[in-house]
């Protein structure tokens, strides 16, 4: 049997209240008889003075009497014992345990914490006689028979008188399901199953209203059903399914019970039944993220995305006012829509982030302080969805009322960027870059520097987005390529030290050789230092290794064969970009000067067009 740390305070609180109630009957036997209260005495006469230091004995009518006497000795062999224990003199700790037991034999609690402390040492006998002692005192008290139980079954291997004394608990204490689980071990280990099972309907014949009684009850059955050789046999299921479900009827709100109960209907794969109490608890517990975590993962492992969606519906429809179904659900089709994008699906992909962001806004309208809430919602407009505006709305409102969290700020300026107003977007990144400082350095990372530097770029601020980029590149050297190339074709795009952005765009090469967009990047390295066939095939090379058609790439490549007198290939690769991106008003412009030009004269005879 295991004891925590605090067990000799409540026995020593005990034995402190019995020892005062004797005190008290002391003090009662000293105040006047009843006989004497209508008697008029003499005065008595003055006595003289008595020095009391000189008196050894004490008066009479405050001496203990002899069994207040044993149970204050017993109080202090007890708070001895303690301290022996403490300092590890365990021989000198039981004898000073024992001395309190002869006193009252009766005290079950430290008769089995004396009786631990024997087995430990191999001293069965003593052991034995320790809490046999506690049973005749108090034959109705179970745990010293449960702690004879264990004795017998696990160091003596004496199997019938362990059963006894666990069933003599069991008839003192129906409703004790330790006592059920020790006589179930019981019969297991000596290798009668069958009998193991008698004992836990036994247990389920018990009307108890301790939910933790059923969970427990639940979990030895499912042990057996749900073996790893088989499939359970569906009556089994439904089985340990009752007692889970009268664990529920009895919780309430205990909301460990419930995440119990929830557990187990996730990992028997009964995710319909799982998800109504991982709701309850998150409603109990909104910040479980436990709870969360598991009951996203059951979505996943039993691949039952669109089952799960249509379950949550079904439960938003019957509980509108909840905002966990509609956090869950949007969580769930912002996957889906992730899904559909990497499946090269972009129209039903977007449908699917709509959705997601739908029922986020309805999750925010209900429950407005759940910060994390807010951020995968602005993650959502501002990347996949492309609404930074309606994403720099929305967290300037958050930000508002989450001071103190810079990734609110960190998002504002993002969605600022993407929404192309760089230079308010430079001011809430030095923001976020003060906020950070002062409450949660964590956010200024590798990724931060980058995102501000790719701002600066945005507003003309060259020389500070080169040090931002720079400083990302430090923090996170391994990871750095994206840094590299991006610092290295901002100078090439403004032909501005193309000695050093050649150098860091070959660092990003080294990362990744054949990556399309640095390829492209040194292609237009070479563009601007008029190197135009090393560019070409630079950037023929970009285009070959891209995974979609990139307008920039084509437009580049139409500038370099222009540069290199071969015009009908320029034309046909800005017409490309041009079908890519046919808001390109520059391009487009440039297209019609080449075509008229084409119009005035033979090939050898035209400009090249910058």
């Amino acid at each position: 049997m295991i004891f925590g740390k605090n067990w000799s305070g409540g026995f020593l609180h005990f034995l402190l209240f019995g020892f005062l109630f004797s005190l008290t009957g002391i003090a009662a036997a000293r105040s006047t008889a009843p006989g004497e209260i209508a008697t008029k005495t003499a005065p008595a006469k003055k006595a003289p003075p008595q020095d009391d230091s000189l008196s050894l004995k004490p008066a009479k009518d405050l001496e203990l009497q002899p069994e207040n006497a044993r149970k204050a000795d017993a109080l202090a062999d007890f708070v001895e014992g303690t301290r022996l224990e403490e300092d590890a003199e365990m021989e000198n700790a039981l004898a000073a345990y024992q001395r309190v037991l002869n006193v009252d034999p009766g005290q079950a609690e430290l008769a089995l914490r004396v009786a631990a402390l024997l087995s430990r040492q191999e001293d069965f006998p003593r052991a034995i006689d320790v809490l046999k002692d506690a049973i005749k005192a108090k034959p109705k008290e179970p745990a010293p028979y449960l702690q004879l139980s264990f004795i017998y079954a696990k160091y003596l291997k004496k199997i019938d008188q362990a059963l006894k004394y666990a069933n003599q608990a069991i008839a003192l204490d129906p409703l004790n399901f330790e006592a059920y689980q020790r006589l179930y071990e019981i019969e297991v280990a000596a290798g009668a199953p069958e009998k193991a099972l008698t004992v836990l309907e036994r247990a389920a014949g018990v009307k108890s209203d301790d939910p933790s009684f059923w969970v427990r009850l639940g979990k030895l059955y499912a042990s057996i059903a749900f073996k790893s050789e088989g499939e359970p046999k569906p009556e089994e299921v439904k089985r340990v399914n009752g007692f889970f479900q009268k664990a529920v009827e009895t919780a309430g709100d205990d909301s460990a019970v419930l995440k119990d109960v929830a557990d187990y209907y996730a990992a028997s794969q009964q995710i319909a039944e799982a998800i109504p109490l991982y709701l309850k608890v998150l409603e109990l517990q909104p910040d479980d993220a436990n709870a969360r975590e598991k009951l996203a993962t059951g979505f996943v492992l039993t691949n039952q995305r669109g089952k799960a969606i249509e379950m949550l519906q079904e439960i938003i429809k019957q509980h509108p006012e909840r905002y966990q179904p509609y956090d869950l659900l949007a969580q769930l089709l912002d996957d889906n829509g992730r899904a559909l994008e990497r499946a090269n699906q972009p129209e039903q992909a977007q449908a699917e982030f709509a959705k997601a962001a739908a029922n986020y806004e309805q999750s925010v309208l209900i429950n407005p302080g759940r910060a994390n809430t807010y951020l995968r919602l602005a993650e959502l407009l501002i990347v996949p969805m492309r609404e930074s505006e309606r994403a720099a709305k929305l967290l300037t409102e958050a930000r508002q009322r989450f001071p103190g969290i810079p990734e609110f700020t960190y998002f504002l300026a993002i969605a600022l960027r993407e929404a192309k107003h760089a230079q308010q977007a430079v001011i809430i990144f030095e923001e976020a870059l003060n906020e950070a400082q002062v409450e949660n350095g964590e956010v200024l990372n590798a990724r931060f520097y980058f995102d501000y530097g790719a701002a600066a770029d945005q507003a003309g601020l060259y020389d500070k987005a080169a040090g931002l980029f720079k400083k990302s590149i430090s923090l996170d050297p391994t990871n750095a390529a994206e840094a590299y190339n991006y610092v290295g074709f901002m100078w090439a795009e403004h032909n501005m030290h193309l000695d050093e952005a050649e150098e860091m765009i070959g660092r990003a090469l080294q990362f990744d050789p054949n990556n399309g967009a640095y390829l492209d990047s040194l292609g237009w390295v070479h563009y601007r230092k008029a190197k135009y066939e090393e560019a070409l095939s630079e950037l023929l090379r970009a285009a070959q290794n891209l995974t979609r058609h990139d307008p920039v790439v084509f437009e580049h490549i139409g500038d370099t064969y222009s540069k290199l007198n071969r015009v009908p290939q320029a034309l046909d690769y800005w017409q490309k970009a041009m079908a890519l991106s046919p808001e390109n008003k520059l391009l487009a412009e440039k297209i019609e000067k080449t075509k008229t030009t084409m119009s005035k004269g033979p090939p050898s005879q035209i400009n090249r067009i910058d």
